[in-house]
């Protein structure tokens, strides 16, 4: 639920985004088809988030197992950020508008068997469909405002419309993931977006006009070995939660995922037209900027998942309940991002982006005390003013630094990767946090015995292995914090340098 934003507008961009596609046809129907777009946005945003508040009622449903829960988070983040690059080189090369309604039609079915899951590999499977489909219509979904709307005013206020959906539409997902969860079933987060895109896509031909097609080549081997690489590195992770790191099957998503990312790296190098120009990370302040989003994003993911267990499972709270505890650090967030809009025309970016860090420690370090006994008011929502506050300042101009220096033929791919990092930063970070919380929570199991009663074991389990978790989210923070505070220490050294 952290938006994406450059110049203080929130955006997901493909390689030509940048330049608008002043030959597309019009159909005089601007306001029509933006109100599309961001219908398709909205839904693509939205579950990113609304299964966050429903995911004890969804192991509980379908049975999975406390380690195995986070692949519903993961599957969605793999492919979503491993996809997207791809996606936004489809609709070049094939045209926007049929790229787009691909991408709704892919997300329209995985949503519908998401809903009718009825086995906990089933879900994967569906929110695996879900990402992809989410990936190829996103980067053709801003292309299609741009292209609607000629520059000035008009556009202006399209992409603040885009803006907020982008970033209030995670905030509305947790709580309409709780209503729906509480009021009807978690199979509903998943309806909900069927009658939407089956609109969507029934309207787009008569309101969106299809942009010209373009010279060029898909890299497909490098979308699919980076996203093999991913998937069998989170796959390892998770594994090594319940069954060891000396398990057979462990060791081998540890070889393929590190002959896929050899295999991706080969690639890169090696095309005319890769998916992930790997010239974006040679400039150090650049890669620093990735490095740190990365980092910061995989404890996020891990504070919303185990947080989101926390409140329900330890402290009672109702769905509804769980996702308006998350409204305070939302507001903060989407609040502070626009301060920090407006800071960047005043302070250097790495600087305003340490000076954010430093709370979002606090509040992880402030998580890691958490016990059975630890209640919301002075537990949980000190953090998240904290996270809130220093989310919303370092993310602005960490994008600022990810994207300063580009040249304008990676402009879209540079402004793609950021989203892509925070979405593969995400599910990797959850991936070794729920490793840790495993680990920790059987050794507190064996500790324990039969000294205290079921359900208070239970819970000092359940608390101690998300203690253990924060823990280790409070080393990512640190670490991203060192990254920046080196880039800085780099930057100022150069600047010595020159003169």
């Amino acid at each position: 639920m952290i938006p994406l934003y450059i110049e203080g507008t929130c955006v997901t961009v493909s390689s030509t985004t940048v330049r608008p596609q002043v030959t597309a046809q019009r159909r005089g129907r601007p306001v029509a088809a933006l109100v599309l777009v961001l219908c398709a946005q909205l839904m693509v945003i939205l579950d990113m988030t609304i299964v966050n508040v429903a995911l004890p009622s969804i192991e509980s449903g379908l049975h999975f197992s406390a380690t195995g829960l986070s692949w519903v988070l993961d599957a969605y983040a793999l492919t979503f950020g491993g996809l997207l690059l791809l996606g936004g080189r489809a609709g070049d090369i094939l045209g926007r508008r049929r790229v787009f309604l691909t991408g709704i039609g892919v997300f329209t079915l995985a949503s519908l068997a998401g809903g009718l899951a009825a086995s906990s590999s089933w879900l994967i499977a569906a929110r695996a469909l879900q990402g992809a489909g989410g990936a190829i219509a996103t980067p053709a979904a801003l292309a299609l405002v741009v292209s609607s709307f000629p520059e000035g005013g008009g556009r202006n206020k399209a992409m603040g419309l885009y803006a907020a959906i982008a970033s209030g539409g995670a905030s509305l997902g947790l709580v309409l993931g709780g209503v729906i969860t509480q009021w009807e079933s978690w199979r509903w987060a998943f309806f909900i977006n069927v009658p939407v895109g089956i609109v969507v896509a029934a309207c787009t031909p008569f309101f969106l006009a299809e942009t010209p097609r373009q010279h060029g080549h898909f890299d497909l081997a490098g979308a699919l070995t980076s996203v093999t690489g991913m998937v069998a590195l989170v796959y390892a992770f998770i594994r090594a939660a319940s069954a060891g790191w000396s398990d057979t099957g462990t060791l081998a998503a540890l070889a393929l995922a590190a002959a896929a990312l050899a295999a991706f790296i080969r690639t890169e190098t090696r095309v005319a037209q890769p998916v992930t120009p790997l010239r974006l990370f040679t400039d150090g302040q650049r890669a620093a900027s990735f490095a740190a989003r990365l980092l910061l994003v995989g404890g996020m993911f891990g504070m919303f998942f185990f947080v989101t267990q926390f409140l329900q499972a330890v402290l009672g709270f109702s769905p509804v309940r769980a996702g308006l505890a998350f409204l305070p650090m939302t507001i903060l967030l989407f609040g502070v991002s626009r301060l920090a809009a407006r800071l960047l025309e005043r302070l250097p970016a790495v600087p305003l982006t340490v000076a954010g860090i430093l709370p979002v420690i606090a509040g992880m370090a402030w998580l890691s005390r958490i016990s059975p006994a630890t209640g919301y008011a002075p537990g949980v929502l000190g953090p998240m003013i904290l996270f809130g506050t220093g989310m919303g300042l370092a993310f602005v101009p960490l994008t600022t630094s990810a994207l300063a220096g580009v040249r304008q033929e990676d402009a879209g791919a540079a402004a793609s990767l950021v989203n892509v990092t925070q979405q593969v930063g995400g599910a990797v970070g959850l991936a070794v946090l729920v490793t840790v919380f495993a680990a920790a929570s059987r050794g507190t199991s064996r500790s324990t015995g039969g000294s205290v009663s079921r359900l208070t074991a239970v819970h000092v389990h359940l608390v101690h292995g998300m203690a253990s978790a924060f823990s280790v989210a409070t080393v990512f923070d640190v670490g991203a914090l060192l990254v920046m505070a080196g880039a800085a220490v780099l930057a100022l050294r150069r600047r010595g340098a020159s003169r």
